[in-house]
């Protein structure tokens, strides 16, 4: 199908289904018309922090319309076939690399693979015919958000973190709408009339968790009168933090008094179990967690960077939690991220140049110690959480599909 084609075909199907909904429906022997199943393509990868967003957007559509077809398009990332592997969305992959960061060989091979991620973008494209594009902000979002532009076909595009990362940047002026988790996010004022202040969509799994929630295996935790620590480094784990909390533990006075949950990465994993066991510590070691749900359910501290989906994770499940920002997230966006946390009482965090065993486990005997200050930390993070951020995001894709202003027609 050549490129005309395709848009005379993209611009046509928007107007069927917008006729379709604007219908009057004044007799009452006709049916409703029956809506097509949706096609929705999400473009972003290389962490879970853009992809598990993107996941609790799919999921909000498949729960309105089972019908619906979810492509994710990434570059093929190990984390990206781990994640996506357990669920039943579709996935392709282009060839991309990013740029920002990058040597000036590494940057000159990125640059070389653009035209070849251009052509995969836009065959991709022709082929799924999707009614939307949604960019999750990794650079693998870039040729498909691009692409998307030329053929006219309806794009959109998140921002996780507090400062907008270089993709998302560079796309934001070829999309209809921004979606932001925060409500500071910097993009350029000729933007400001696309940008809607949602939240980061949070994972059904993960929304379901509640502080007075206990599985069967959190009540035996708390009859043996353990307290739960639970270590998250991101998706790749994190060295520094593994080792401050095995340091830690040299400090507690009763380390037989905490069970630690503690994903370590790759790297680690092995050495982090060998010490847990050597020091007599109950524990569970992964390099990743996919049964988050239950790792927050049975949390009673969390220690972890604070990445924009680690973020929304706590605040929607309400942990109390010690940020440790990645110091060399690009323009220090981690600390900014957990900032306004830590400000109003809703968190504590420690920068990784100050951290120490020691410190570490201070902090955790502190809370161990005082119940009710952590009841207030839980209470006050679950007042910057947004439970509803992909349902919201849903519907506003939803008016944008079918050129609806003040109604949502594929609500629940």
């Amino acid at each position: 199908m050549c490129l005309s084609e395709t848009i005379k075909k993209n611009n046509s199907l928007a107007g069927s289904l917008a006729g379709a909904l604007s219908g009057s429906g004044t007799k009452a022997q006709h049916p409703p018309v029956a809506l097509p199943e949706l096609r929705i393509l999400i473009a972003g990868g290389g962490t879970g922090g853009h992809l598990f967003p993107g996941i609790a957007i799919a999921e909000v559509f498949m729960k309105r319309q089972p019908a619906t077809r979810v492509l994710f398009v990434t570059s093929g990332k190990k984390i990206e076939e781990t994640v996506l592997g357990k669920t039943s969305f579709e996935k392709k992959l282009i060839s991309v690399q990013g740029i920002k960061g990058k040597g000036l060989y590494a940057k000159l091979a990125s640059l070389c693979r653009l035209p070849k991620g251009m052509i995969d973008a836009l065959k991709l494209l022709i082929g799924f015919k999707p009614h939307i594009v949604i960019g999750m902000g990794a650079y693998s979002a870039g040729p498909v958000i691009a692409g998307a532009w030329m053929l006219r076909i309806h794009r959109v595009i998140h921002e996780q973190n507090s400062i907008p990362g270089l993709t998302n940047r560079l796309l934001s002026g070829l999309v209809e709408k921004i979606y932001v988790s925060f409500p500071d996010t910097g993009f350029k004022s000729s933007h400001s009339h696309k940008i809607d202040f949602t939240g980061n969509p949070v994972r059904h799994e993960i929304l379901q968790v509640s502080g007075k929630e206990q599985n069967s295996q959190k009540v035996q935790l708390d009859e043996k009168q353990l307290f739960n620590v639970l270590i998250l480094g991101g998706s790749q784990g994190a060295h520094s933090i593994n080792m401050a909390v095995l340091d830690s533990i040299m400090y507690l006075k009763d380390p037989a008094k905490f069970r630690f949950v503690h994903q370590t990465g790759i790297s680690d994993a092995d050495e982090v179990s060998k010490v847990y066991q050597q020091l007599k510590v109950e524990s569970a070691v992964a390099p990743f967690f996919t049964d988050m749900a239950d790792c927050y359910n049975q949390a009673d501290l969390v220690i972890c960077r604070s990445g924009a989906t680690t973020v929304a994770e706590l605040t929607v499940t309400g942990k109390a939690v010690i940020f440790i920002p990645f110091p060399f997230a690009t323009d220090n966006h981690q600390v900014v991220n957990a900032r306004a946390l830590v400000e109003d009482g809703a968190a504590e965090m420690i920068l990784e140049k100050d951290l120490t065993g020691q410190i570490l486990a201070q902090k955790i005997a502190f809370y161990a110690e005082n119940p009710e200050v952590m009841k207030r930390m839980q209470s006050k993070i679950r007042q910057f959480g947004h439970p509803d951020a992909a349902e919201r995001i849903a519907d506003d894709i939803c008016r944008i599909i079918y050129n609806k202003v003040d109604e949502t027609p594929c609500a629940a």
